[in-house]
């Protein structure tokens, strides 16, 4: 009876090209999400030169421009005379 049992690793095939190319390009997927997550979670200190700008007081006259009204595009102007039939 211990003679029936096989032991023995089983044999696995070498892998192929396209399947290392697959697992390589997962390892590669999830190392860039780990790095956009960690992207998002930690905040990135900003340059001395942003951090200047802002100090200096600014009325909100002179940060504000006037938005010029664009004719929309969807409106077409009306015909005066009638089509002809």
């Amino acid at each position: 009876m211990a003679s029936d049992l096989d032991f023995s690793p089983p044999e696995v095939p070498e892998p192929t090209f396209l399947e290392n190319l697959l697992r390589y390009g997962l390892f590669l997927g999830a190392i860039f999400q780990l790095i956009c997550v960690l992207a998002i979670i930690v905040p990135v200190p900003k340059s001395h030169e942003a951090e200047a700008e802002p100090s200096e007081p600014r009325s909100a006259e002179v940060t504000r421009k006037p938005k010029a009204t664009a004719p929309s595009a969807n409106k077409r102007p009306k015909k005066e005379t009638k089509k002809k039939r």
